[in-house]
């Protein structure tokens, strides 16, 4: 289930997934809110495991997730921004080698076959978010790598 990291969920959306199972909610919100405290508001997305009575929680990181925690932002407030309506801006900056690094990371859950198509990937999400790899623009970047200007390792 999605969740925002850091905080713990509302009970009434945990409750018709592990009420019937005999779990408490709010037991289950505070387990996830330790899971997800290195991802302090950042949205993510979290894996409930319940093996006889006993829920375990599994954090499965996005690759968006991923990018916005390497970018090193101060965590939002939902509630301020709520109501001031402020739009996310993330203009940050990445190194080349923090994206190969949440490449590898993504590289179970990823479709490329090499670790080159992987960081192309994540140099998407990166422009989707707004933020620069090395100075340059994430598909700039990507032509390089297609160009074979830029070479990534093999793994």
């Amino acid at each position: 289930m999605k969740t925002v990291g850091g905080e713990v969920g509302a009970a009434s959306a945990l409750a018709p997934k592990v009420g019937p199972l005999g779990l408490s909610p709010k037991k289950i919100g505070e387990d996830i809110c330790k899971a997800t405290g290195e991802f302090k508001g950042i949205k993510c997305t979290v894996k409930l495991t319940v093996i006889n009575r006993v829920a375990t929680v599994e954090l499965v990181p996005s690759s968006s997730a991923l990018v916005l925690k390497a970018l090193g932002e101060p965590p939002r407030d939902r509630k301020k921004d709520k109501a001031n309506e402020v739009v996310a801006v993330h203009d940050g900056d990445l190194t080349l080698d923090a994206v190969i690094d949440i490449a590898r990371t993504m590289r179970p859950r990823s479709l490329a076959r090499t670790l080159a198509g992987g960081v192309k990937e994540i140099l998407g999400t990166c422009f989707s978010i707004g933020c620069t790899v090395n100075g340059a623009h994430p598909s700039e970047i990507t032509r390089q790598i297609n160009d074979e200007e830029l070479v990534i390792p093999d793994e």
